[in-house]
């Protein structure tokens, strides 16, 4: 009888990702319910044929080397990657692969939820009603700001920026989209105009970001950018935190320079601009565009998948690097 491969796995995952797992190899698995330290993470990996990673373990040079020779494939439990030394692994001949298209609806789903909230200042008044604070209506009170029918931009023209896109048909808005190429599926879909960066930060009502973590997008949200904003104008990002400077971004809500944000990621992980936790008019929520139950159990069905391929010398459905 054939030996299973040897597997670690950094984080528990739900049933029938471990289940799935137990079919195809023996397996141990990080058992407490927090990233693993430097010093675990490299003692774990020695001597793998398969690491199933996340975004928070950052796999370089020493990493790959101490997984060993015999290591076929770190498969990242997440679309990014930018936690992974793509060209060390190619050096090494291992594997890398992610977890696109499973979390493309809940990742979109997400950034709508935060435009809605950061617009009507959801979050801001469940605040005040549990805080016990009288109101009653009036003219003015609690105003927020339109979304339908209003200008939406799209930054990334992905999978998950043309999910984002289509749902904004139900509200009859304009849309807006930068990328790094027009794209004439995304137009078709969505009824998009193509425009530079510059015009899209200047006409849209509502701007969402959706790219990768690059170093052409890190920090391509600064203090000249926001400056080219509508004062009315909210801004998103599911994306990565960096590609934000968070600390300019709270000098623009604080100051008036633009209306209110949404973020779901921050520039220094976990850690947040501490200017951005007294203010009102941005909603903040822990990094979760991909958790739901369904799309939690697919990211973790469709790495496995992933490290089968790899252990069976095949090539994994999601490659990233060979």
């Amino acid at each position: 009888m054939k030996e299973k491969r040897n597997v670690y796995v950094t984080r528990l995952l739900h049933p029938p990702v471990m289940e799935r797992l137990k079919e195809i190899c023996n397996y141990e698995v990080n058992p407490e319910d927090r990233p693993l330290s430097r010093e675990e993470l490299l003692r774990n990996v020695k001597g793998r044929d398969a690491v199933l990673c996340f975004l928070h373990d950052q796999i370089d040079a020493e990493v790959l080397e101490a997984a060993g020779p015999q290591c076929k494939i770190f498969a990242n439990g997440a679309v990014g990657y930018n936690n992974i030394d793509l060209a060390e692994a190619e050096k090494r001949g291992i594997w890398v692969s992610n977890t696109p298209d499973v979390l493309t609806d809940a990742t979109a789903d997400l950034a709508w939820a935060l435009l809605f909230d950061a617009a009507r200042r959801v979050s801001e008044g469940d605040r005040l009603v549990r805080k016990g604070e009288e109101f009653e209506w009036a003219p003015n009170f609690m105003l927020g700001v339109d979304i339908t029918g209003r200008t939406l931009g799209v930054l990334g023209a992905g999978r998950i920026g043309s999910n984002f896109a289509r749902k904004s048909q139900g509200f009859g808005m304009k849309v807006l989209y930068s990328n790094r190429r027009p794209s004439p599926s995304f137009e078709a879909e969505t009824g998009a105009r193509y425009v530079d960066r510059e015009t899209l930060l200047r006409e849209s009502d509502f701007i969402s970001i959706h790219v990768p973590l690059t170093p052409e997008t890190h920090h391509m949200i600064g203090p000249k950018e926001l400056a080219m904003m509508k004062e009315t104008a909210v801004l998103i990002n599911t994306s990565r935190g960096p590609v934000i400077n968070e600390k300019a971004l709270a000098h623009a809500l604080k100051t008036g320079q633009i209306r209110a944000a949404g973020l779901d990621v921050y520039e220094n992980e976990p850690e947040v601009e501490p200017e951005l936790l007294s203010l009102d008019n941005v909603v903040m929520t822990p990094h979760i565009g991909s958790a739901t139950l369904d799309t939690r159990i697919n990211i973790g069905l469709l790495a496995v998948r992933n490290i089968e391929a790899a252990l069976n010398g095949e090539t994994p459905p999601n490659l990233v690097v060979k």
